[in-house]
Protein backbone atom coordinates (compact mmCIF):
# COMPACT_ATOMS: atom_id res chain seq x y z
CA UNK A 1 0.00 0.00 0.00
CA UNK A 2 1.45 3.34 -1.08
CA UNK A 3 0.64 6.29 1.17
CA UNK A 4 2.20 9.77 0.62
CA UNK A 5 4.55 8.24 -1.90
CA UNK A 6 6.17 5.88 0.71
CA UNK A 7 5.93 2.08 0.62
CA UNK A 8 5.07 0.97 4.16
CA UNK A 9 7.05 -2.04 5.45
CA UNK A 10 5.15 -5.32 5.65
CA UNK A 11 4.41 -6.19 9.27
CA UNK A 12 6.37 -9.25 10.44
CA UNK A 13 4.69 -11.85 12.60
CA UNK A 14 6.69 -14.06 14.93
CA UNK A 15 5.48 -17.61 15.44
CA UNK A 16 6.25 -19.75 18.45
CA UNK A 17 8.54 -22.70 17.78
CA UNK A 18 7.56 -26.31 18.52
CA UNK A 19 10.34 -28.76 19.41
CA UNK A 20 10.59 -32.36 20.58
CA UNK A 21 12.37 -32.95 23.87
CA UNK A 22 13.11 -36.68 23.78
CA UNK A 23 12.62 -39.60 23.48
CA UNK A 24 16.31 -39.80 22.50
CA UNK A 25 17.40 -36.93 24.73
CA UNK A 26 19.69 -38.20 27.55
CA UNK A 27 17.98 -35.92 30.08
CA UNK A 28 14.53 -37.36 29.26
CA UNK A 29 15.23 -40.16 31.79
CA UNK A 30 13.74 -42.91 29.69
CA UNK A 31 11.50 -42.86 26.67
CA UNK A 32 9.71 -39.59 27.41
CA UNK A 33 8.67 -37.32 24.55
CA UNK A 34 7.80 -33.75 25.47
CA UNK A 35 6.41 -31.47 22.79
CA UNK A 36 7.43 -27.98 23.86
CA UNK A 37 6.04 -24.71 22.51
CA UNK A 38 8.77 -22.09 22.86
CA UNK A 39 8.62 -18.32 22.80
CA UNK A 40 12.32 -17.61 22.44
CA UNK A 41 13.71 -19.79 25.22
CA UNK A 42 10.62 -19.58 27.43
CA UNK A 43 8.36 -22.62 27.51
CA UNK A 44 4.76 -21.65 26.75
CA UNK A 45 3.24 -25.14 26.68
CA UNK A 46 4.34 -28.66 27.60
CA UNK A 47 2.65 -31.72 26.14
CA UNK A 48 4.00 -35.03 27.57
CA UNK A 49 3.68 -38.06 25.28
CA UNK A 50 4.04 -41.55 26.73
CA UNK A 51 3.57 -45.08 25.42
CA UNK A 52 6.93 -45.80 23.79
CA UNK A 53 7.64 -48.62 26.26
CA UNK A 54 4.17 -50.16 26.56
CA UNK A 55 4.45 -53.81 27.64
CA UNK A 56 0.86 -54.74 28.62
CA UNK A 57 1.97 -55.75 32.11
CA UNK A 58 -1.54 -55.75 33.59
CA UNK A 59 -2.93 -57.99 30.84
CA UNK A 60 0.02 -60.38 31.15
CA UNK A 61 -0.55 -60.62 34.92
CA UNK A 62 -4.17 -61.61 34.29
CA UNK A 63 -2.94 -64.62 32.30
CA UNK A 64 -0.36 -65.89 34.81
CA UNK A 65 -0.54 -67.55 38.22
CA UNK A 66 -0.03 -65.27 41.20
CA UNK A 67 3.52 -66.54 41.74
CA UNK A 68 4.32 -66.11 38.05
CA UNK A 69 3.07 -62.50 38.16
CA UNK A 70 5.56 -61.46 40.82
CA UNK A 71 8.58 -60.90 38.48
CA UNK A 72 6.51 -58.37 36.49
CA UNK A 73 6.60 -56.10 39.55
CA UNK A 74 10.41 -55.95 39.43
CA UNK A 75 10.18 -54.62 35.91
CA UNK A 76 7.83 -51.74 36.72
CA UNK A 77 10.03 -49.39 38.73
CA UNK A 78 13.32 -51.12 37.98
CA UNK A 79 15.29 -48.68 40.16
CA UNK A 80 13.61 -49.83 43.39
CA UNK A 81 12.46 -53.37 42.71
CA UNK A 82 11.93 -54.72 46.24
CA UNK A 83 9.45 -51.96 47.13
CA UNK A 84 7.26 -52.97 44.14
CA UNK A 85 7.31 -56.63 45.16
CA UNK A 86 6.15 -55.66 48.63
CA UNK A 87 3.00 -54.05 47.20
CA UNK A 88 2.11 -57.13 45.15
CA UNK A 89 2.64 -59.70 47.92
CA UNK A 90 0.63 -57.60 50.39
CA UNK A 91 -2.29 -57.49 47.92
CA UNK A 92 -2.25 -61.28 47.42
CA UNK A 93 -1.94 -61.87 51.18
CA UNK A 94 -4.95 -59.65 51.79
CA UNK A 95 -7.00 -61.69 49.30
CA UNK A 96 -5.77 -64.96 50.84
CA UNK A 97 -6.28 -63.58 54.37
CA UNK A 98 -2.97 -64.98 55.65
CA UNK A 99 -0.55 -63.63 58.24
CA UNK A 100 3.18 -63.35 57.59
CA UNK A 101 5.76 -64.37 60.25
CA UNK A 102 7.33 -61.38 62.09
CA UNK A 103 10.84 -62.18 60.83
CA UNK A 104 9.63 -62.11 57.21
CA UNK A 105 8.02 -58.69 57.83
CA UNK A 106 11.28 -57.33 59.24
CA UNK A 107 13.26 -58.66 56.25
CA UNK A 108 10.76 -57.03 53.87
CA UNK A 109 11.12 -53.66 55.62
CA UNK A 110 14.91 -53.99 55.45
CA UNK A 111 14.80 -54.72 51.69
CA UNK A 112 12.26 -51.96 50.97
CA UNK A 113 14.39 -49.36 52.75
CA UNK A 114 17.54 -50.50 50.94
CA UNK A 115 15.55 -50.04 47.71
CA UNK A 116 14.55 -46.55 48.84
CA UNK A 117 18.20 -45.65 49.42
CA UNK A 118 19.19 -47.01 45.98
CA UNK A 119 16.38 -45.04 44.32
CA UNK A 120 17.18 -41.74 46.03
CA UNK A 121 20.89 -42.17 45.32
CA UNK A 122 20.17 -42.39 41.60
CA UNK A 123 17.72 -39.51 41.61
CA UNK A 124 19.83 -37.08 43.66
CA UNK A 125 23.00 -37.80 41.69
CA UNK A 126 21.12 -37.78 38.37
CA UNK A 127 19.63 -34.36 39.12
CA UNK A 128 23.08 -33.02 40.00
CA UNK A 129 24.41 -34.52 36.76
CA UNK A 130 21.69 -32.76 34.74
CA UNK A 131 22.61 -29.50 36.50
CA UNK A 132 26.25 -29.90 35.48
CA UNK A 133 27.96 -31.61 38.45
CA UNK A 134 29.42 -35.04 37.77
CA UNK A 135 31.30 -36.04 40.96
CA UNK A 136 28.34 -37.06 43.22
CA UNK A 137 27.10 -39.35 40.44
CA UNK A 138 30.24 -41.49 40.75
CA UNK A 139 30.08 -41.51 44.56
CA UNK A 140 26.45 -42.56 44.70
CA UNK A 141 26.65 -45.13 41.90
CA UNK A 142 29.43 -46.82 43.87
CA UNK A 143 27.12 -47.05 46.91
CA UNK A 144 24.25 -48.36 44.78
CA UNK A 145 26.57 -51.07 43.53
CA UNK A 146 27.05 -52.19 47.15
CA UNK A 147 23.26 -52.43 47.58
CA UNK A 148 23.05 -54.60 44.45
CA UNK A 149 25.79 -56.82 45.86
CA UNK A 150 23.77 -57.21 49.07
CA UNK A 151 20.68 -58.15 47.04
CA UNK A 152 22.72 -60.65 45.06
CA UNK A 153 23.82 -62.33 48.29
CA UNK A 154 20.24 -62.36 49.47
CA UNK A 155 18.55 -64.00 46.48
CA UNK A 156 21.07 -64.49 43.67
CA UNK A 157 19.82 -61.62 41.47
CA UNK A 158 21.09 -58.07 41.45
CA UNK A 159 18.20 -56.07 39.99
CA UNK A 160 15.15 -58.26 39.25
CA UNK A 161 15.08 -60.03 42.57
CA UNK A 162 11.71 -61.84 42.89
CA UNK A 163 12.70 -62.36 46.53
CA UNK A 164 9.41 -61.66 48.31
CA UNK A 165 6.61 -64.19 47.95
CA UNK A 166 3.01 -64.23 49.20
CA UNK A 167 3.36 -65.63 52.71
CA UNK A 168 6.88 -64.33 53.40
CA UNK A 169 10.19 -64.34 51.56
CA UNK A 170 11.88 -67.09 49.54
CA UNK A 171 14.79 -67.74 51.92
CA UNK A 172 16.34 -66.52 55.15
CA UNK A 173 19.15 -63.98 55.41
CA UNK A 174 22.64 -65.39 54.74
CA UNK A 175 25.15 -65.62 57.61
CA UNK A 176 26.81 -62.27 58.31
CA UNK A 177 24.36 -60.35 56.11
CA UNK A 178 23.13 -57.99 58.83
CA UNK A 179 26.72 -57.17 59.85
CA UNK A 180 27.49 -56.12 56.29
CA UNK A 181 24.29 -54.07 56.07
CA UNK A 182 25.27 -52.26 59.28
CA UNK A 183 28.74 -51.54 57.90
CA UNK A 184 27.19 -50.27 54.67
CA UNK A 185 24.85 -47.96 56.61
CA UNK A 186 27.78 -46.44 58.49
CA UNK A 187 29.50 -45.53 55.21
CA UNK A 188 26.32 -44.22 53.50
CA UNK A 189 25.95 -41.45 56.09
CA UNK A 190 29.43 -40.20 55.16
CA UNK A 191 28.54 -40.21 51.44
CA UNK A 192 25.43 -38.13 52.18
CA UNK A 193 27.55 -35.63 54.13
CA UNK A 194 30.03 -35.37 51.26
CA UNK A 195 27.24 -34.83 48.74
CA UNK A 196 25.66 -32.15 50.94
CA UNK A 197 29.02 -30.37 51.19
CA UNK A 198 29.49 -30.35 47.41
CA UNK A 199 25.90 -29.80 46.25
CA UNK A 200 23.42 -28.51 48.81
CA UNK A 201 25.28 -25.31 49.65
CA UNK A 202 26.51 -24.78 46.10
CA UNK A 203 25.15 -21.48 44.76
CA UNK A 204 25.22 -22.71 41.15
CA UNK A 205 23.09 -25.76 42.02
CA UNK A 206 20.78 -23.58 44.10
CA UNK A 207 20.34 -21.20 41.18
CA UNK A 208 19.48 -24.11 38.85
CA UNK A 209 16.90 -25.70 41.18
CA UNK A 210 15.37 -23.05 43.49
CA UNK A 211 11.95 -21.98 42.22
CA UNK A 212 12.00 -24.52 39.38
CA UNK A 213 8.80 -26.53 39.04
CA UNK A 214 7.24 -25.05 42.17
CA UNK A 215 3.78 -26.40 42.97
CA UNK A 216 1.44 -25.55 45.84
CA UNK A 217 -0.04 -28.11 48.23
CA UNK A 218 -3.51 -27.52 46.77
CA UNK A 219 -2.30 -28.11 43.21
CA UNK A 220 -0.31 -31.20 44.25
CA UNK A 221 -3.36 -32.81 45.87
CA UNK A 222 -5.56 -31.97 42.86
CA UNK A 223 -3.00 -33.45 40.45
CA UNK A 224 -2.85 -36.70 42.46
CA UNK A 225 0.78 -36.33 43.55
CA UNK A 226 2.20 -38.64 46.22
CA UNK A 227 5.53 -39.42 47.86
CA UNK A 228 8.30 -36.78 47.79
CA UNK A 229 6.42 -34.74 45.16
CA UNK A 230 3.52 -34.25 47.60
CA UNK A 231 5.57 -33.95 50.79
CA UNK A 232 7.82 -31.25 49.26
CA UNK A 233 4.75 -28.95 49.18
CA UNK A 234 4.27 -29.27 52.96
CA UNK A 235 1.66 -32.08 53.06
CA UNK A 236 2.72 -34.66 55.65
CA UNK A 237 1.40 -37.83 54.01
CA UNK A 238 3.27 -41.13 54.19
CA UNK A 239 1.50 -44.49 53.89
CA UNK A 240 4.05 -46.10 56.23
CA UNK A 241 2.59 -43.93 59.03
CA UNK A 242 -0.96 -43.23 57.80
CA UNK A 243 -1.70 -46.90 57.00
CA UNK A 244 1.18 -48.99 58.40
CA UNK A 245 1.96 -52.32 56.74
CA UNK A 246 4.55 -55.04 57.39
CA UNK A 247 5.20 -53.75 60.91
CA UNK A 248 6.27 -50.18 60.03
CA UNK A 249 4.42 -49.05 63.16
CA UNK A 250 7.11 -50.79 65.25
CA UNK A 251 9.86 -48.45 64.03
CA UNK A 252 10.55 -44.85 65.00
CA UNK A 253 11.21 -42.47 62.09
CA UNK A 254 10.29 -38.98 60.91
CA UNK A 255 8.51 -37.89 57.74
CA UNK A 256 10.28 -34.85 56.25
CA UNK A 257 8.18 -32.18 54.55
CA UNK A 258 9.17 -29.25 52.34
CA UNK A 259 7.94 -25.66 52.18
CA UNK A 260 8.01 -24.32 48.62
CA UNK A 261 7.43 -27.48 46.56
CA UNK A 262 10.24 -26.65 44.14
CA UNK A 263 13.11 -28.74 42.79
CA UNK A 264 15.50 -27.66 45.56
CA UNK A 265 12.98 -28.72 48.21
CA UNK A 266 12.64 -32.13 46.55
CA UNK A 267 16.45 -32.53 46.59
CA UNK A 268 16.62 -31.71 50.33
CA UNK A 269 13.65 -33.95 51.09
CA UNK A 270 15.17 -36.99 49.39
CA UNK A 271 18.45 -36.49 51.24
CA UNK A 272 16.53 -36.36 54.53
CA UNK A 273 14.54 -39.47 53.58
CA UNK A 274 17.83 -41.28 52.95
CA UNK A 275 18.87 -40.65 56.54
CA UNK A 276 15.47 -41.79 57.85
CA UNK A 277 15.79 -45.03 55.86
CA UNK A 278 19.18 -45.63 57.49
CA UNK A 279 17.51 -45.05 60.85
CA UNK A 280 14.82 -47.65 60.09
CA UNK A 281 17.42 -50.19 58.86
CA UNK A 282 19.45 -49.80 62.05
CA UNK A 283 16.29 -50.46 64.12
CA UNK A 284 15.52 -53.56 62.03
CA UNK A 285 19.06 -54.87 62.63
CA UNK A 286 18.67 -54.32 66.39
CA UNK A 287 15.19 -55.82 66.76
CA UNK A 288 14.80 -58.49 64.02
CA UNK A 289 13.11 -61.52 65.61
CA UNK A 290 14.08 -65.16 65.16
CA UNK A 291 11.73 -67.65 63.54
CA UNK A 292 10.27 -68.71 60.21
CA UNK A 293 10.46 -66.57 57.07
CA UNK A 294 7.45 -68.16 55.32
CA UNK A 295 3.93 -69.04 56.31
CA UNK A 296 3.50 -72.70 57.30
CA UNK A 297 0.57 -73.19 54.88
CA UNK A 298 2.02 -75.71 52.44
CA UNK A 299 -0.79 -74.97 49.94
CA UNK A 300 0.68 -71.48 49.43
CA UNK A 301 4.40 -71.43 50.19
CA UNK A 302 6.86 -73.61 48.30
CA UNK A 303 8.65 -76.30 50.33
CA UNK A 304 12.41 -76.15 50.81
CA UNK A 305 14.70 -78.18 48.54
CA UNK A 306 15.77 -80.29 51.50
CA UNK A 307 12.17 -81.13 52.32
CA UNK A 308 11.40 -82.08 48.71
CA UNK A 309 14.19 -84.68 48.71
CA UNK A 310 12.78 -86.50 51.74
CA UNK A 311 9.01 -85.97 51.64
CA UNK A 312 6.65 -87.17 48.91
CA UNK A 313 3.95 -84.70 50.04
CA UNK A 314 6.37 -81.78 49.73
CA UNK A 315 7.30 -82.88 46.20
CA UNK A 316 3.63 -83.04 45.21
CA UNK A 317 2.96 -79.60 46.72
CA UNK A 318 5.91 -78.16 44.82
CA UNK A 319 4.71 -79.70 41.55
CA UNK A 320 1.13 -78.46 42.03
CA UNK A 321 2.22 -74.94 43.04
CA UNK A 322 4.57 -74.60 40.07
CA UNK A 323 2.14 -75.97 37.47
CA UNK A 324 -1.30 -74.82 38.69
CA UNK A 325 -0.57 -72.24 41.38
CA UNK A 326 -2.80 -71.76 44.41
CA UNK A 327 -6.49 -70.87 44.42
CA UNK A 328 -7.33 -67.42 45.76
CA UNK A 329 -10.89 -67.00 47.09
CA UNK A 330 -13.15 -64.49 45.27
CA UNK A 331 -12.71 -60.90 46.38
CA UNK A 332 -11.26 -57.51 45.48
CA UNK A 333 -8.58 -55.38 47.10
CA UNK A 334 -6.84 -52.07 46.65
CA UNK A 335 -3.49 -52.26 48.39
CA UNK A 336 -1.09 -49.33 48.43
CA UNK A 337 2.51 -49.07 49.63
CA UNK A 338 4.86 -46.10 49.99
CA UNK A 339 7.38 -46.64 47.22
CA UNK A 340 10.40 -44.31 46.94
CA UNK A 341 8.71 -42.39 44.11
CA UNK A 342 5.23 -42.23 45.67
CA UNK A 343 2.18 -44.41 46.20
CA UNK A 344 2.12 -47.70 44.32
CA UNK A 345 -1.39 -49.11 44.35
CA UNK A 346 -2.68 -52.47 43.17
CA UNK A 347 -6.34 -53.04 42.45
CA UNK A 348 -6.76 -56.78 42.17
CA UNK A 349 -9.91 -58.87 41.65
CA UNK A 350 -9.82 -62.61 42.38
CA UNK A 351 -12.47 -64.94 40.98
CA UNK A 352 -11.70 -68.16 42.85
CA UNK A 353 -9.12 -69.47 40.38
CA UNK A 354 -5.32 -69.47 40.42
CA UNK A 355 -5.14 -66.39 38.16
CA UNK A 356 -6.36 -62.87 38.96
CA UNK A 357 -9.48 -61.81 37.06
CA UNK A 358 -8.40 -58.14 36.93
CA UNK A 359 -5.20 -56.30 37.81
CA UNK A 360 -4.84 -52.55 37.67
CA UNK A 361 -1.69 -50.76 38.79
CA UNK A 362 -1.64 -47.23 40.11
CA UNK A 363 1.96 -46.29 39.33
CA UNK A 364 3.98 -43.62 41.15
CA UNK A 365 5.38 -41.65 38.21
CA UNK A 366 2.31 -41.43 35.95
CA UNK A 367 0.47 -38.61 37.77
CA UNK A 368 3.72 -36.72 38.35
CA UNK A 369 4.42 -36.82 34.62
CA UNK A 370 0.95 -35.42 33.91
CA UNK A 371 1.84 -32.55 36.26
CA UNK A 372 4.64 -31.53 33.88
CA UNK A 373 2.06 -29.68 31.78
CA UNK A 374 1.29 -27.48 34.81
CA UNK A 375 4.79 -27.15 36.28
CA UNK A 376 6.64 -26.62 32.99
CA UNK A 377 4.84 -23.43 31.92
CA UNK A 378 6.78 -20.15 31.85
CA UNK A 379 10.08 -21.91 32.53
CA UNK A 380 13.28 -21.70 30.52
CA UNK A 381 14.13 -24.53 28.14
CA UNK A 382 17.26 -25.44 30.15
CA UNK A 383 15.14 -25.90 33.30
CA UNK A 384 12.97 -28.63 31.75
CA UNK A 385 15.69 -31.28 32.18
CA UNK A 386 16.07 -30.33 35.87
CA UNK A 387 12.31 -30.58 36.34
CA UNK A 388 12.10 -34.02 34.68
CA UNK A 389 14.97 -35.22 36.90
CA UNK A 390 13.46 -34.03 40.21
CA UNK A 391 10.03 -35.49 39.33
CA UNK A 392 11.83 -38.87 39.35
CA UNK A 393 10.08 -40.72 36.53
CA UNK A 394 10.73 -44.31 35.53
CA UNK A 395 9.01 -45.53 32.40
CA UNK A 396 8.58 -49.14 33.43
CA UNK A 397 5.55 -48.18 35.49
CA UNK A 398 4.35 -45.21 33.38
CA UNK A 399 4.03 -47.40 30.27
CA UNK A 400 3.23 -50.58 32.21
Amino acid sequence: MIYSGVVRPIEKRLQNMWINFGPQHPAAHGVLRLILELDGETVVRVDPHVGFLHRATEKLMENKHYNQSLPFMDRLDYVSTMANEQGFVLAVEKLLNIEVPPRAKAIRVLCAELSRIANHFLNISGTVLDAGGITPFFWMCEEREKIYELFERLCGARVHNAYMKPGGVTQDLPIGFLDDVYEFCCKVGERCDETEDVVTGNRLYYARTAGIGAVSAHEAINLGFSGPMLRSTGVKWDLRIAHPYDGYDLYDFDVPVGTFGDSYDRHLLRLFELRQSLRIINQVIDTIPEGEVRTDDSKISLPSRQEMKTSMEALIHHFKLCTEGYVVPPGATYTAVECPKGELGLYMVADGTSKPYRVHLRPCSYNHLAGLAIMGKRMMLADISILVATIDVVFGDVDR
